[in-house]
C-alpha cells in the first residue's frame, strides 16, 4: 500500500460501508429490551389456543398459537403485571414479573375453565433462583436491588460482581471492557475507558457480563457492562435526595497524618429527578440533575504561594501564604440526563437522550502540600446524546436504529494559556530536602495535557422471531471518532543570552508536537442466532470488525527518519486496514427445571486505545539517532493488529431450594497479540523501541456464587473467585523499561500486576414491613503481586512480581427508614464506607518489606513513609434524606 492516495482512502471507506450494508443491515444495537415467552395450558395440560397475553399498561401483547405458545418481543426491562385470559376460561393476573434486557423470561400459565365470568385470579411471579437458559456468566441487577446497596455510581455496582477486581474482568488488562448505556458504547476511543459517570438513581437495570458474550458486542476482550436507564412516566413524579458527610477518623491517625477533626460537609450531594407526560400524545420525559461536592481527607496548608522566592543556598525559606487549610484533592461535579420517549408514531418507539458530566477537580499531590496553588487542576466536559428508533415491522420482527454523538474534553494544567505570565513569575516547582522532606515550597507544575474526543456512532439491528424457538439478529455499526491529545505547549527552563529563562515550545514537531488530531474509521457487523428449546438453549454468532487508522508509518523501519547517510530513502506508507472475524458459541443444557450445564466459547478482538498506538508515533524524532545508539523512548505504531483473546467457559448452576441458587463457572482465557515492545535495528547499528503485537498471557480461574433470594426479609449473596493471570508484561512499554534497567527483556511468564488470586464478595440485605432496610457489603481479597528487593539501590530487585502484598478486607453498610407523612414519602438513610477503617487495601507497599507501614530502609524511604496518600481512604460517613410523593398524594391529585 505504498503511496496510497486520498482517492484510495475514499475507496476503502466506500467499500467498508458497502460491506456493512450487504452483511445484514447497516450498523447493531446491543440488547436493551427483553423477551417474554411461554405456554398457556388448561388444567389437563392441553394448549389453550387464541389466549390473550398482555403487559398491563403497555402496548405489548400476543395471542397463543395452536400449541398454546406465545412470544412478546421488544419489552423494556422492568417489573410488570401480565394479564392472561380467553373466553370460557378464568382470567389470571401475574404480578411482579421481572423482564431483563437481552434475555428471555419464561412464563407458563394454567387457566381453569369458567362457564360464567369470574373474578380475576392474581398470582405473584417469583424470579427464578437460577436462570437455566443462560449460556455464559451474566449478573443482572434491578433498580430495586441497586437502591439497597451502599453504592453511588455505576462503577461501584460493577466492582461488586464475581470475577471483577478493580475494573479488571477475569484477569484482563484495564480498558478491555465495553461500557454501554442503553446498548450503545460510552467508551472513550482515546483510552477505551467510560467517558461518563452515571448515578445509581438513573439505573433501571445493570447487566455485567464477565464471561463470553454474544457477537453483537465488540471492541472488548474481557467483559461488557450494559446500563439501562429509566424512562419517563405517564404521570408526573418527582424525587429528590440530599446527603452530606465526612471522614470519621479513629486511632492510627499518626499513620495517615490526620487530626481528629470531622468535617461534616466535606461531601455533599444534591439531586432532583422529574418525570411525567409532555403535552404530546404518548410522550413522556425524564429530567435529572446532580451536584456533587467532594473534599479529600488529606489537608494541605497554604504556607507558600507559587511566586515565593527562598534562599536555598543559605536555607532561608521565605513564605507569604496565609496559612489556611484546604483539601489537597477535591471534586466539583455537575451531572444529569434529559430523556424524551414517545410511542405516538404507529408501531414505533422513539427516544432522545442526553447525558452530561461537568467535573472540576484537583488530584492529591502530596509534594504540593504546603504550596497547593502550584499543582495542576483537571477539568472534564463530556456529553453523550442521540436518537434511538425502534420500529415494529411485524409481530415477530422489529428494527433498532441509533445515532449517537459523544464529546469529551479533558485538560490538566495549572493555567490554560501557555503564555500566562504567572508561569514566568512562579517558575518551576522547587524544594529542599532540609525543609519538610522536600515538599515543593515555590513554583508551579509545568505539566500540560489536553485530550478531546468527538465521535459519531451509527448502529442498527434487525431482530426476527423466525419461529417460536428461533430468533435471528443481524446488524452492525460505524464509528467516526476524532481524537486529539498532547501537550498544548511545553515549558522548560533554559539558558537564553547567558541567563536562565523560561522557554516555551508551541507546536514545534517532532520534539514538541503539541496537540495532534487523529481520525480513524471503525466498522463492524454481526449475525446472531438464538435457539431456545425446552431442553436446550443455543446462541451462535459471528462478528466482523474493520479498523483503519488512516495514518502513516515509515516506509523502511531500518531507516525510520530517512536520515541515515548512504541508504536509499523510502517514503512513508499508509497503514493497512485491519479485518477480523470472531465466532461465538454458547450452549445451555437444562437438567430438569432446577439445574443446568452450560459451555461457551468465543474469539474476541479489540483495537488498542488510540491514545496508546498514536502516542509518540512521529518517527522523525529518530533523525539524530547515531550509530550504535539505543533509545528506550517507545515509539507508537498505528499499524498494529487488534489484540485477541480466546475464551472458554464451563458452568453448572443449580437451584438447591426455592430460595438458594448455586452458580459455578470455570474459565480459561488465551490472550494473544497484546501490545508490547519490540526493538528494531537500523542500518547504522542503532536500536529503537516501538509498540507492536508481541505480548501474551493467559488466565485460568473459577467463580462460585450462592444467591439466597429470600429468607423472610433477609437476602444473602456470596461469590468467590480464584484466578491466575500471568503473561509477558502488565504494560505495553514494560519490556523497554526492563531493557533500560539492564534487565533481561526476553519474553517470560510472570503474574500480572492485578493478579489477585482470591476475591470474596458478601452482600447481606434486610427489609421489613415497617419501612426499615439495611444492607452490608464485605469485600475481601488476597494480595496482588509486587517485586521485592534485597538491598536498597539500583539493580537489587528479585524476580518480577515474585512477592505478594498482604490480603485485606473492607466493609460498607447502608440503612434507611421510610415513612409517609401527609402524602409525602420520606426516607432517612445513612451510609458508612470502610466501616472497619481499613488502612490498607491493595495499595502500594515498600519493596523491601511487602508492607505499607514500614521499610527496611527508612532513611531512603522517608518521604514515602510520611505520605498518607498511599493508604486506603479512611472511614466515611454520610447521612441523607429522600423525598417523593406518596400514595395518598397521588390519589388526592386524582
Amino acid at each position: 500500500m505504498r503511496g496510497l492516495t486520498t482517492t484510495g482512502r475514499a475507496g476503502r471507506l466506500t467499500a467498508a460501508v458497502a460491506w456493512l450494508v450487504l452483511s445484514g443491515s447497516v450498523p447493531a444495537a446491543a440488547g436493551t429490551t427483553g423477551k417474554l415467552s411461554g405456554q398457556v395450558v388448561d388444567q389437563e395440560k392441553k394448549p389453550v389456543v387464541a389466549a390473550t397475553v398482555l403487559l398491563v399498561g403497555q402496548k405489548l401483547g400476543a395471542v397463543t398459537d395452536a400449541a398454546g405458545k406465545y412470544n412478546i418481543l421488544n419489552i423494556p426491562p422492568g417489573t410488570y403485571e401480565i394479564s392472561v385470559g380467553r373466553l370460557g376460561f378464568e382470567k389470571k393476573l401475574v404480578t411482579g414479573l421481572v423482564v431483563s434486557a437481552d434475555n428471555t423470561t419464561w412464563l407458563d400459565v394454567t387457566l381453569g375453565e369458567a362457564a360464567v365470568e369470574m373474578a380475576e385470579v392474581v398470582v405473584t411471579a417469583a424470579r427464578p433462583t437460577v436462570d437455566v437458559n443462560l449460556t455464559s456468566s451474566k449478573q443482572v441487577l434491578t433498580t430495586e436491588e441497586i437502591e439497597e446497596l451502599p453504592v453511588q455510581e455505576l462503577q461501584d455496582v460493577v466492582n461488586l460482581q464475581a470475577g471483577v477486581v478493580e475494573g479488571h474482568f477475569r484477569g484482563g488488562r484495564s480498558g478491555e471492557v465495553q461500557y454501554q448505556v442503553d446498548g450503545v458504547s460510552i467508551n472513550n476511543a482515546f483510552n477505551n475507558e467510560p467517558s461518563l459517570k452515571i448515578d445509581r438513581s438513573l439505573l433501571q437495570e445493570v447487566q455485567v457480563i464477565s464471561g463470553t458474550f454474544d457477537a453483537e458486542y465488540g471492541q472488548a476482550m474481557s467483559g461488557v457492562v450494559n446500563a439501562i436507564l429509566k424512562d419517563g412516566t405517564p404521570d408526573f413524579r418527582w424525587e429528590t435526595e440530599v446527603f452530606a458527610g465526612g471522614w470519621a477518623f479513629s486511632n492510627g491517625n499518626d499513620r495517615r497524618l490526620t487530626g481528629d477533626n470531622i468535617e461534616p460537609l466535606s461531601i455533599q450531594n444534591y439531586q432532583l429527578n422529574l418525570s411525567g407526560p409532555l403535552p404530546v400524545k404518548d410522550t413522556v420525559y425524564l429530567l435529572s440533575g446532580r451536584r456533587y461536592h467532594f473534599d479529600d481527607y488529606i489537608q494541605g496548608e497554604r504556607r507558600f504561594v507559587p511566586t515565593d522566592s527562598s534562599d536555598f543556598a543559605n536555607n532561608v525559606f521565605r513564605s507569604s501564604g496565609d496559612g489556611g487549610s484546604e483539601p489537597l484533592g477535591y471534586t466539583r461535579e455537575w451531572s444529569g440526563v434529559a430523556k424524551i420517549t414517545t410511542t405516538a408514531v404507529h408501531n414505533a418507539r422513539i427516544n432522545y437522550q442526553a447525558l452530561f458530566n461537568v467535573v472540576d477537580g484537583r488530584r492529591n499531590n502530596f509534594a504540593f502540600r504546603y504550596n497547593p496553588d502550584g499543582a495542576t487542576t483537571q477539568k472534564t466536559r463530556s456529553i453523550n446524546h442521540g436518537l434511538d428508533w425502534t420500529h415494529t415491522l411485524s409481530k415477530s420482527t422489529f428494527l433498532d436504529a441509533t445515532v449517537r454523538h459523544s464529546y469529551l474534553h479533558y485538560t490538566d494544567f495549572a493555567y490554560e494559556n501557555l503564555y500566562d505570565s504567572r508561569y514566568d513569575n512562579a517558575g518551576p516547582p522547587l524544594a529542599d530536602d532540609a525543609y519538610e522532606l522536600g515538599a515543593n515550597i515555590q513554583g508551579v507544575d509545568f505539566g500540560r495535557f489536553e485530550q478531546t474526543t468527538n465521535a459519531i456512532l451509527l448502529k442498527t439491528s434487525v431482530v426476527s422471531q423466525v419461529s417460536s424457538a428461533h430468533q435471528l439478529k443481524a446488524g452492525g455499526e460505524i464509528q467516526f471518532p476524532k481524537v486529539s491529545f498532547g501537550s498544548p505547549g511545553y515549558l522548560s527552563f533554559g539558558t537564553v543570552a547567558g541567563d536562565q529563562a523560561l522557554v516555551r515550545h508551541d507546536r514545534e514537531p517532532p520534539d514538541f508536537p503539541g496537540v495532534i488530531t487523529y481520525n480513524p474509521f471503525i466498522a463492524a457487523a454481526h449475525v446472531q442466532e438464538s435457539a431456545e428449546l425446552r431442553d436446550l438453549t443455543l446462541r451462535a454468532g459471528i462478528r466482523f470488525d474493520y479498523f483503519d487508522a488512516r495514518s502513516k508509518i515509515p516506509g523502511d523501519l531500518a531507516n525510520p527518519a530517512n536520515a541515515i547517510e548512504g541508504v536509499p530513502t523510502a517514503p512513508a506508507k499508509a497503514t493497512t486496514p485491519k479485518f477480523s472475524a470472531a465466532p461465538r458459541l454458547g450452549v445451555a443444557y437444562p437438567i430438569g427445571q432446577s439445574a443446568a450445564l452450560h459451555f461457551a466459547y468465543g474469539h474476541f478482538y479489540q483495537f488498542p486505545a488510540i491514545g496508546t498506538v498514536f502516542s509518540n508515533a512521529d518517527y522523525s524524532v529518530l533523525a539524530n539517532l547515531q550509530a550504535g545508539d539505543i533509545t528506550y523512548g517507545v515509539l507508537g505504531n498505528p499499524d498494529v493488529k487488534p489484540e485477541k483473546t480466546i475464551q472458554y467457559e464451563f458452568g453448572y448452576k443449580h437451584a438447591l431450594s426455592q430460595d438458594i441458587g448455586l452458580d459455578f463457572n470455570i474459565f480459561y482465557k488465551d490472550i494473544r497479540q497484546l501490545l508490547g515492545t519490540e526493538f528494531v535495528s537500523t542500518y547504522n547499528g542503532a536500536e529503537y523501541a516501538r509498540l507492536t503485537n508481541v505480548d501474551f498471557g493467559d488466565v485460568l480461574g473459577f467463580t462460585l456464587a450462592l444467591d439466597h433470594r429470600r429468607l423472610g426479609p433477609l437476602n444473602v449473596g456470596f461469590d468467590y473467585t480464584w484466578q491466575q493471570a500471568i503473561g509477558n508484561s502488565s504494560d505495553p512499554r514494560e519490556t523497554a523499561t526492563r531493557a533500560s534497567a539492564n534487565e533481561d527483556p526476553r519474553p517470560r511468564l510472570v503474574s500480572f500486576n492485578w493478579d489477585q488470586r482470591h476475591t470474596v464478595n458478601l452482600t447481606l440485605s434486610y427489609r421489613n414491613a415497617g419501612g426499615f432496610s439495611t444492607a452490608m457489603v464485605l469485600r475481601a481479597g488476597s494480595g496482588q503481586p509486587y517485586t521485592p528487593i534485597i538491598e536498597s539501590g539500583f539493580g537489587n530487585g528479585l524476580d518480577t512480581n515474585s512477592g505478594r502484598k498482604p490480603g485485606a478486607a473492607t466493609m460498607d453498610i447502608r440503612a434507611e427508614k421510610s415513612a409517609t407523612f401527609s402524602g409525602l414519602n420520606v426516607g432517612l438513610f445513612g451510609r458508612v464506607f470502610n466501616l472497619m477503617d481499613t488502612r490498607y487495601f491493595n495499595g502500594a507497599v515498600f519493596n523491601s518489606t511487602g508492607s505499607a507501614f514500614y521499610s527496611r530502609f527508612p532513611a531512603a524511604d522517608e518521604v514515602a513513609l510520611n505520605d498518607p496518600s498511599r493508604y486506603y481512604a479512611p472511614r466515611r460517613i454520610e447521612i441523607g434524606l429522600k423525598f417523593s410523593p406518596g400514595e395518598s398524594s397521588d390519589k388526592g391529585d386524582k
